[in-house]
């Protein structure tokens, strides 16, 4: 086994993925204990509320630990790996290797030439383009009363579990039992927010971690029996102590009217749509107008585009083209609200996302400066973002910054949808199925191919005209293709 000859081992950090992101939760290991990694090598797949990416370590070296099983969820901040860094010997010194042992080296480190010194530094590119500083380096002196860690392959029920013997100190972990069993800090918060005293809580997590889940069962459990909420509690809350929740009177929330029911946590993905949703239901008061459409020229159109040679072009990326026009006309629906400085600002581009359904649930891939692109140059970038989501390798680049949605939803075969808009943007178009129906053409009736369209907007930014021309333009394009020629 390789192993690292000056005797340092430094400690990587879950970093900041960008974005107001706050945890990530571990889909797949990429690396072993013992595994030499390079600087900047991938050493474990993470899953956001926003994409799936793979975190590289910026510090090359042999893998000392591995913290966290895969599925579990990780605050930003919380240790990855640890890595023992400094020259690599070959494989075949193994066998001379022993357990590392606390000597004075260990406590006071051989100076180090500059060139070790930016090795130990890292390169800082955790994920390229997030800004991410490098992780700290942390430095533990292994006692001699005290056998050092030998190895991590990952966690059982909280506490880490020894593997093989690894060279160079490595991290000593930390007492299960330290005077506040709290890892997020989202659960400091909101105990301190109710003024909860969390030492009087028995965590339900592995080793009495004490989670969110319990945290709020004690807030409800104080308001029933108190006869008023947290926030009115003068003094610590009472919750049962450690011996009753491991009896069972404090095991898990009340599974309330339903005990036979099937409960999904809210994370992941499916987590970020409900509090992003929400927050848009809570703070936008939107409206919906809509207007069916005779779609059977644009239809005629894009086929005699496919017909004449080149790359095809797909149909959203002409409803794309007609939708960035219209914003060219009606600038109030390419816009956000700052509510603290209580402003309208209406934004110079526009970064088009649109809705995709994949098996991780529902995204929105954002095309940026989509105003300054054609139909081919469209087609390209929709076919892009979504053989990315289909395939989870979105990045959160990809999936934030968009300034107003496309939402096709008749590819689910309904013609009408009242969406809610996408926070922080202020409207939305909407599409329906492109079916045959019976239409009057030229005075007579005829069956042609009808689409419904909807505009979904923030009535804060505009009144019901402005929506309601913006949707008539997009109407008149569909239906009378040329239209667009106007400002092509």
């Amino acid at each position: 086994m390789a192993h690292a000859s000056d005797g340092r081992s430094l400690e990587f950090r879950l970093p900041d993925l960008g974005e107001g992101l706050t945890e990530a939760e571990i889909v797949r290991w990429l690396v072993e204990v013992g595994d030499v990694v390079a600087v900047d090598q991938p050493v474990v797949e993470v899953e956001t509320a926003k994409a799936m990416v793979e975190v590289p370590c910026p510090y090359g070296g042999v893998v000392t630990a591995r913290f966290g099983e895969e599925g579990a969820e990780l605050p930003v901040g919380a240790p990855l790996v640890t890595v023992a860094v400094g020259e690599v010997d070959g494989a075949e010194d193994a066998a001379a290797d022993g357990p590392a042992r606390g000597t004075g080296a260990a406590e006071a480190p051989a100076a180090k030439t500059p060139a070790a010194e930016k090795k130990a530094e890292g390169s800082g590119n955790v994920l390229v383009g997030y800004g991410t500083s490098e992780a700290p380096a942390r430095r533990r002196r292994v006692r001699p009363d005290r056998p050092a860690a030998t190895g991590v392959s990952g966690r059982a029920n909280g506490r880490v579990r020894a593997a093989g013997p690894v060279d160079g100190p490595v991290r000593v972990a930390e007492p299960a039992d330290g005077p506040v069993p709290v890892i997020s800090p989202l659960v400091r918060r909101l105990a301190r927010q109710h003024d909860l005293d969390l030492r009087e809580l028995a965590g339900s997590g592995p080793d009495g971690l004490i989670l969110r889940a319990d945290v709020e069962y004690a807030l409800r459990a104080a308001a029933a029996q108190g006869g008023r909420t947290a926030d009115q509690e003068a003094g610590a809350i009472r919750v049962p102590d450690a011996a009753s929740a491991s009896s069972g009177a404090f095991s898990a929330p009340s599974a309330g009217p339903h005990p036979d029911g099937t409960r999904v946590p809210l994370k992941g993905v499916r987590g970020a749509v409900a509090d992003k949703l929400s927050r848009s239901r809570r703070e936008i008061p939107d409206a919906t107008c809509w207007v069916d459409a005779d779609a059977t020229e644009l239809m005629r159109a894009r086929t005699a585009m496919n017909a004449s040679g080149g790359p095809r072009i797909s149909l959203v990326a002409l409803l794309a083209r007609i939708c960035t026009a219209a914003l060219a006309r009606f600038p109030e629906l390419n816009s956000t609200v700052d509510t603290e400085a209580r402003e309208i600002v209406r934004l110079d581009r526009v970064h088009l996302g649109f809705a995709a359904q994949t098996d991780r649930g529902l995204v929105v891939p954002v095309v940026r400066d989509a105003h300054a692109r054609d139909a081919e140059g469209l087609t390209a970038e929709f076919a892009r973002l979504t053989e990315a989501a289909r395939a989870g390798r979105l990045t959160p680049g990809d999936l934030t910054g968009g300034t107003f949605t496309l939402n096709n939803y008749g590819v689910f075969g309904v013609d009408g949808s009242t969406p809610i808009i996408n926070h922080p943007e202020a409207a939305m178009l909407g599409v329906g199925r492109i079916v045959p129906k019976p239409w009057v053409h030229e005075g007579e009736l005829a069956v042609r191919q009808v689409v419904q369209l909807s505009v979904t907007f923030d009535h804060r930014v505009c009144d019901g005209g402005t929506a309601g021309g913006f949707l008539r333009y997009v109407a008149d394009c569909v239906e009378q293709p040329a239209v667009l020629l106007r400002t092509l």
